[in-house]
C-alpha cells in the first residue's frame, strides 16, 4: 500500500495460444515445473498489490482455483472471474470484479518476469500522474510500410518505446473510460492507454522498465523465458 491507498491487480489469464502451437493455453505451459500463470502471480503476490483479480478463459476458473492458487498458496487472490470476448472485454470484467480500490495495474498473465521493484515504481508514479505505463526504449530500426511492404518512413528511434504491463490507473477513471468504450463497442483497441486516451484525450506517462519483462507468446519466447528463470536461479 502507498500512502493508504489501496492498490489491486487484474491479472488476464486468457489466450488460446494459438501462435505458441501447444495443446494447451500459453499461461499453463510449464516453466521448471510451474505454469507460466505461476510466477506471474508470484510477482504481485510479493509486491505492494493488496488484492489480485484473475481473469481467465470462460470455463477455467475451478482449474485456476484449485491448480495454481490453492496448489501454490496463493493469498492475495480475492476474486477468479470469466473473462469475455476480447482483451479488452476480459478487462472490464476484472474491473467490475473490484468492490473498491485507489489505484488498479492491469497485468498480462503470460508476462511472468515482471520485477517487483518495477511494480512499485509505476504505483507510485501513477499516484502522481493518474495514468502510467511500463515501456523499453526500442533498440532495433523500425519502420513503416504501406499495405504492398514498401516502406513509406523510418521514424526517429529515439522517440519509440516499446509498451508492456502492468498499465496503471486511477480506478475510478478507468473503470468509466472502459464502460464508455465498452458501450460503444469499439474494436481496434490493442491496450489498455488507448482507452484512457480515447476516453479522457490525456496523455499517459511511460515509466522505464525492464527488457526481461517479456510477453510470452511464440516457441522462441519459451527459450528466453527459460534463460531468464536459470539467470534468476544463479542470482539467488
Amino acid at each position: 500500500m502507498i500512502e493508504n491507498k489501496k492498490i489491486t491487480a487484474i491479472v488476464l489469464a486468457g489466450g488460446s495460444g494459438k501462435r505458441m502451437k501447444a495443446q494447451v493455453s500459453k499461461q499453463y505451459i510449464e516453466l521448471k515445473g510451474k505454469p507460466i500463470l505461476y510466477y506471474t502471480l508470484k510477482a504481485f503476490e510479493d509486491s505492494i498489490a493488496d488484492e489480485i483479480i484473475l481473469v481467465t478463459e470462460q470455463g477455467e476458473e475451478e482449474y485456476c482455483r484449485k491448480q495454481i492458487v490453492e496448489k501454490y498458496g496463493l493469498h492475495k487472490i480475492s476474486k477468479i472471474v470469466p473473462g469475455g470476448r476480447e482483451r479488452y472485454h476480459s478487462v472490464y470484467c476484472g474491473l467490475r470484479a473490484i468492490a473498491t480500490t485507489d489505484i488498479v495495474m492491469i497485468h498480462d498473465g503470460a508476462r511472468p518476469f515482471v520485477d517487483e521493484k518495477d511494480i512499485e515504481k509505476i504505483a507510485g508514479q501513477t499516484m502522481l500522474d493518474e495514468a502510467c505505463v511500463l515501456a523499453v526504449r526500442t533498440k532495433d530500426t523500425i519502420k513503416i510500410a504501406d499495405g504492398d511492404n514498401w516502406v513509406v518512413k523510418t521514424p526517429d528511434r529515439k522517440s519509440l518505446w516499446q509498451v508492456q504491463t502492468p498499465q496503471c490507473f486511477q480506478f475510478r477513471k478507468i473503470f468509466d473510460a472502459y464502460r464508455y468504450i465498452i458501450e460503444k463497442d469499439e474494436n481496434n483497441i490493442t491496450d489498455d492507454a488507448m482507452v484512457w486516451e480515447a476516453y479522457f484525450s490525456q496523455p499517459v506517462r511511460l515509466v522505464e522498465g525492464n527488457y526481461y519483462n517479456i510477453k510470452i507468446t511464440t516457441p522462441e519466447d519459451l527459450i528466453f523465458a527459460e534463460a531468464i528463470l536459470n539467470n534468476r536461479s544463479k542470482d539467488k
